[in-house]
């Protein structure tokens, strides 16, 4: 007889009921698990939601290029985290819907058509003769199992009686209730995350605004609506002003995010510890309802936000709101000493004209970055790091390694003001001045810091204080050093002074001259070149000491004549203020040869301000919130059923002996999870059978 040939089976009639088995099992939700496992531990390592700029920094344009690909700044709301929370929730809901009615079913099901026979197959049984009929012995034993918390259902098979008892059937709910929650915690987290957006973006025809403008000028491409059902955005409020939108990031660009009341920031409260770090920060803001006319007042602090008509109003953070600065500028270039004053409003650039090296007058761009009212500095032993510009040390500020311990040598230097000078060109130097002088190695000094990006530390420079604690004298003494006739003046001075006859003044002074001159081209650098070119190696260090001493003789003498040129009286010859003066002459050496590597033209000095602060809202409208919630519910009663409850089950088969009175007990026991209490509670059950045996 021949075989009947059975058609082949298209490959693409089964690919639905393929795709519906791969969705369906648990290797593919573990896999998938995995990688949302992967991801959220990259979006923890990874400090998320930062400009390109911090990025491109840190990993470089080609690493930048390749991680932007995968949206790694924002992970939690890129497109392939959310493609895969989709298909775990899909994966999850498929298993659920798979397995949910068997194991309801098995759940209820007594299973009572188990055969006698099989009951010695069990690894825990039990057999006993009873001295009771069938009946009696079926009563007790069904009292005993129901005392002992189990559901007993009886079934008669002619002269025999299967008692079928169960408990623990709520461990299938525990599955059931796990699985639903990792669903609903999905869900939640696709309702609170940016796919509202996105596909509105996608589908609704909004168009993020890559481009300053102002937000009344926003059109409506790039405006969501009121009732937008989810969102995450921020705004940022000066005291005393206010806000009815935020800004919502989406990517490189942002969408205006209507609010549903106006927030206006009355009063910021900020509290320092001893350390300088913020203790505390709260805003007392007031609420208008624009629909009711309804106003409220309310204090919204960290771990304390508002909550009104369904948005949540957090404390972020908190940031210059448009603070306004005095600024006095010196020429660090030209034998000029004026100075010039400028007023600016941080955040806003302003216009200065500067003199280059070559006296050319160059137009420079001033944007005031950051005022800092407190700077809270670790000043120890004279040596917190502040050292000379050429070194390239910077100060150990409180935001580091001195944050968050105890240390008595932390103290308040005052404000200071952080700027950037744009030139021609386009290129940018980052600048922090300290406002009040510094007392390090018993000296008062204003520090100077610069960078060139904000990835480095800055280098400081250490300038000098006068008598009225001010940089006047020194960059009076710096337009002296650029000045040839008053070099020719300090060097005869000098000569006068250390020699007493012609011929020695006239060779002294040419060569306290030609010092000066190569000092005040390229500092003490210049100096160690000059000496290295036209000395011999035996005597270059001998030679060094001789230079050293008499640059600084004649800087002396070149301070006496700027400080008569500017009316100043004359410095005392001995005592304690004699020495004062030698000090300040030997810093500001330091400071005019550091001058030479400090990139900018002009120095800008704080002179006063008036501060103002701003608040840092992040706003959210989170509908999946609730349904996280239950989510985690779920899961922890899903979790404690699987683990703690077990699903046991007894069958005692009791039939009439054979061969006389009495009967005939067969009985086994089974569960999920044969532990050392199920051990136990079989015994427990196997001594009760046994003492309620008659002989």
């Amino acid at each position: 007889m021949n075989a009947t040939a059975q058609p082949p089976r298209h490959p693409l009639r089964s690919l639905p009921r393929d795709l519906f088995e791969l969705l369906g099992s648990m290797r593919f939700a573990v896999s998938l698990l995995m990688f949302i496992c992967v991801a959220s531990v990259l979006g923890t390592v990874l400090v998320q939601n930062r400009s390109s700029n911090t990025y491109i920094d840190q990993f470089g344009p080609f690493w930048f290029e390749v991680f932007d690909k995968f949206s790694i700044w924002h992970v939690y709301n890129s497109w392939w985290f959310l493609a895969i929370m989709g298909f775990l929730v899909v994966s999850t809901s498929v298993c659920l819907i798979r397995n949910t009615p068997k194991m309801l079913r098995d759940a209820r099901s007594f299973r009572e058509h188990v055969r006698a026979s099989s009951l010695r197959a069990f690894p825990h049984r039990v057999e006993i003769r009873d001295a009771a009929p069938v009946d009696g012995a079926a009563g007790e034993i069904k009292g005993l199992l129901a005392q002992q918390g189990y559901a007993v259902r009886e079934r008669r098979d002619g002269d025999g009686v299967l008692l079928a008892a169960k408990k623990g059937s709520a461990n299938r709910l525990g599955y059931i209730c796990a699985h639903a929650a990792m669903v609903i915690i999905c869900l939640g987290g696709l309702l609170d995350s940016e796919l509202a957006v996105r596909l509105q973006v996608l589908l609704g025809g909004k168009q993020p605004i890559v481009e300053n403008m102002l937000i009344s000028q926003v059109p409506a491409s790039g405006r969501l609506s009121v009732a937008n059902p989810s969102f995450r955005a921020s705004v940022l409020i000066p005291e005393g002003g206010q806000a009815s939108t935020a800004v919502v990031m989406v990517g490189d660009g942002a969408l205006v995010q209507p609010l549903p009341f106006t927030l206006k920031l009355k009063k910021f409260l900020i509290d320092y510890y001893s350390t300088g770090m913020p203790s505390r920060f709260a805003s007392e803001v007031e609420v208008t309802d624009p629909d009711t006319g309804k106003t409220f007042e309310s204090t919204i602090e960290v771990n304390e936000p508002l909550r009104y008509k369904g948005v949540t109003v957090y404390q972020s953070s908190f940031d210059d709101g448009g603070s306004s600065v005095s600024l006095k500028g010196y020429p660090l270039v030209g034998a000029a000493s004026t100075s010039f004053d400028l007023n600016g409003t941080v955040g806003k650039p302003a216009e200065i004209t500067a003199r280059g090296p070559d006296g050319s007058a160059r137009d420079m761009q001033v944007e005031i970055t950051a005022l800092r009212p407190i700077n809270v500095e670790d000043l120890s032993g004279g040596t917190p790091g502040a050292n000379r510009l050429s070194f390239g040390e910077h100060v150990a500020s409180v935001a580091g390694s001195a944050a968050g311990k105890k240390n008595e040598n932390l103290r308040n230097v005052g404000p200071s003001v952080e700027y950037r000078l744009i030139d021609q060109a386009g290129q940018a130097h980052e600048f922090m001045n300290y406002m009040l002088p510094v007392e390090l190695d018993g000296a008062a000094v204003f520090l100077a810091g610069v960078r060139s990006n904000a990835s480095e530390s800055f280098r400081y420079l250490r300038i000098p204080a006068d008598a009225d604690g001010s940089l006047a004298e020194f960059m009076q003494l710096r337009a002296a050093l650029a000045d040839p006739a008053a070099r020719r003046e300090a060097a005869r001075r000098f000569a006068e002074s250390n020699s007493p006859s012609a011929a020695e003044r006239q060779s002294l002074q040419t060569a306290a001259e030609r010092a000066l001159d190569t000092f005040a081209k390229g500092g003490l650098q210049a100096i160690a070149d000059f000496l290295q070119t036209n000395t011999a190696p035996a005597d270059l260090e001998r030679a060094a000491d001789v230079v050293i001493r008499l640059i600084g003789v004649s800087m002396s003498e070149l301070r006496a004549v700027a400080r008569e040129r500017a009316g100043l009286p004359a410095l005392p010859a001995d005592g304690p203020a004699a020495e004062d003066a030698a000090q300040w002459s030997r810093l500001a050496v330091a400071a005019l040869s550091d001058l030479n590597v400090y990139p900018a033209p002009v120095f800008l000095a704080l002179s006063n301000f008036d501060h103002v602060q701003a608040s840092v809202f992040q706003v959210s409208r989170t509908p999946g919130k609730t349904a996280v919630y239950l989510g985690c519910l779920l899961l922890v009663l899903g979790v404690f059923s699987m683990f703690y409850i077990r699903d046991r089950r007894v069958w005692v088969w009791i039939k009439p002996a054979q061969g006389g009175d009495g009967s005939e007990v067969q009985a086994a026991m089974t569960s999920q999870k044969r532990t050392l209490d199920f051990n136990h509670e079989f015994d427990r059950f196997k001594q009760a059978l046994l003492r309620r045996n008659r002989p």
